[in-house]
C-alpha cells in the first residue's frame, strides 16, 4: 500500500462514549490468538514519570542481552514511536498491515486498545522476551490491565490528574492505581505520604509483595545520578534499577543510568539561544521541573482544555518573566484566556508561537517550553526539522 499507514482511521477511534477499561482489550487480544500470553511484561503505572521509567528498563534490558520490547504514550512525532522493538519503532508496513485487518475485523474497537493491540502482536511475532508497558492511564481501569503474563508492576507516583477519570481525591487515584497489582506479583513503587499508605492497604488486600525504598534500599539504590534531567528523574532511576535488579539483570544497572528520552528537560539550541522542552503537563509534574530549571527568560506554555491548567501553570510563573501562550491540541485551553490572566502574549499556532517566543528571547538565553507533550513533540520537530526561527 502507498501513501503510509491510515493513521487518521486509528485516531478516530475515540473512546467517548464507551465504557472504560481492560475487558474490550482483552476481547480484541483473544480475537488476535492472545498475544500477550508469549512474553512476560512489567508493567508501568503513575501518575508522571512512566515514560522516562520505561526509557532507562528499555535501556536496561537491551543491555543486559534480554530481547525487549516498549509500549508507550503518546507519541511525540511519529506514531510509530509508541511500540517499539530491540530499540527501533516499529515498521510503519507493520502498523498498515495491521490497520487493514482493524478495519474489517474490529472496527468497533477503541485507539487505546487497538494500539495495545499491535503492540502484543507484533511482541509475539518477533519473539520478544520481556516487554515494557505503560498504562494510559489508571491501573485496574486501563487498558492494560487486560495483560496476561504480568511479572512485575512499578508505581511511579500518584498525584492529581485525570479526577474525572480516576476520582477527586487522591486516594481514589492512588487506589485505581494501586489495584494494578496482582496477587503474588511484586508492586514496586517509589510513592510517598498519602499515597503510599492507600497502596499498602492495596497490596495487603490484593496479596502483592510491596517493595519500596525503605523496605528494600539496596534494590532501589542509585550508584550515581541518572542522566536525564532534574532531581525528580532520580526516583524514576531508582524504580527502573530496582525493576532490573528484581527481575535478575543487574548487568544493564549502568545502561539503564545512562538512557535518554526526548523532551523530558531536552535541551537544544536555536541561533545560539537554549530551548528547553519538557511535556510536563499537571501540577505535579510543572511543579517538580521549576524544581530543576531556576529561571528562563521566555516561558512557551500550552495546555488541554481538560487539564487543571491554572494549577498546572502555577509553578512557573517565577520562572520567566516573559510568557507566550498557545493551543497544543484541540480542545485547549484557550491561549488569550490565559494571556489575559497571566499576562503575555497568545499565539494559537504553535510555530508562530515558537517564532515569537524564540523572538523574545535573548541572545544567549533560555525559552522554556511545556505544558503538554503534545506540545512537546511539535517544538521539538520544528526545531530538528531547521522550521523553528524568530
Amino acid at each position: 500500500m502507498t501513501g503510509g499507514p491510515d493513521h487518521d482511521w486509528l485516531f478516530s477511534r475515540t473512546r467517548a462514549g464507551r465504557a472504560r477499561g481492560p475487558q474490550a482489550a482483552r476481547v480484541l487480544l483473544d480475537r488476535l490468538g492472545a498475544p500477550d500470553r508469549h512474553f512476560d511484561t512489567v508493567r508501568v503505572v503513575g501518575t508522571n514519570g512512566k515514560g522516562s521509567t520505561c526509557a532507562m528498563l528499555e535501556a536496561g534490558l537491551l543491555a543486559a542481552g534480554v530481547r525487549v520490547g516498549r509500549f508507550t504514550s503518546p507519541h511525540l512525532t511519529r506514531y510509530e514511536e509508541r511500540i517499539r522493538l530491540q530499540g527501533h519503532d516499529l515498521d510503519p508496513a507493520r502498523t498498515t498491515e495491521f490497520i487493514a485487518w482493524a478495519k474489517e475485523h474490529a472496527p468497533e474497537a477503541a485507539f487505546f486498545d487497538l494500539t495495545l493491540a499491535l503492540a502484543c502482536l507484533e511482541f509475539a511475532r518477533e519473539g520478544v522476551e520481556l516487554a515494557v508497558m505503560e498504562a494510559g492511564v489508571g491501573g485496574v481501569s486501563d487498558a492494560t490491565q487486560a495483560l496476561s503474563t504480568v511479572c512485575a508492576v512499578a508505581l511511579t507516583n500518584v498525584a492529581l490528574d485525570h479526577t474525572a477519570t480516576l476520582g477527586p481525591t487522591l486516594r481514589d487515584i492512588a487506589r485505581d492505581k494501586a489495584l494494578a497489582a496482582r496477587p503474588g506479583v511484586p508492586l514496586l513503587t517509589t510513592a510517598t505520604g498519602e499515597a503510599l499508605e492507600v497502596v499498602r492497604e492495596v497490596t495487603a488486600e490484593v496479596g502483592a509483595p510491596l517493595l519500596t525504598p525503605e523496605t528494600h534500599p539496596a534494590l532501589f539504590a542509585l550508584p550515581r545520578p541518572p542522566r536525564l534531567a532534574g532531581a525528580h528523574q532520580h526516583a524514576n532511576a531508582a524504580l527502573a534499577l530496582a525493576a532490573l535488579r528484581l527481575l535478575g539483570h543487574e548487568t544493564g544497572v549502568d545502561a539503564a543510568l545512562d538512557a535518554t528520552h526526548p523532551a523530558r528537560l531536552e535541551r537544544l539550541e536555536v541561533g545560539g539561544k537554549t530551548v528547553l522542552i519538557d511535556g510536563a503537563h499537571n501540577p505535579h509534574a510543572t511543579g517538580a521541573l521549576a524544581a530543576s530549571v531556576p529561571r528562563a527568560d521566555v516561558l512557551l506554555f500550552g495546555n488541554l482544555a481538560r487539564k487543571d491548567t491554572a494549577a498546572t501553570l502555577a509553578p512557573l510563573l517565577t520562572l520567566a518573566p516573559v510568557r507566550v501562550f498557545t493551543a497544543p491540541g484541540d480542545p485547549a485551553t484557550a491561549p488569550h484566556g490565559l494571556a489575559l490572566a497571566y499576562g503575555g502574549e497568545a499565539h494559537p499556532d504553535p510555530h508562530a508561537a515558537l517564532s515569537r517566543a524564540l523572538a523574545l528571547t535573548p541572545p544567549g538565553g533560555t525559552l522554556l517550553v511545556t505544558g503538554s507533550l503534545y506540545l512537546a513533540g511539535t517544538v521539538r520537530a520544528l526545531i530538528l526539522t531547521g522550521l523553528a526561527s524568530p
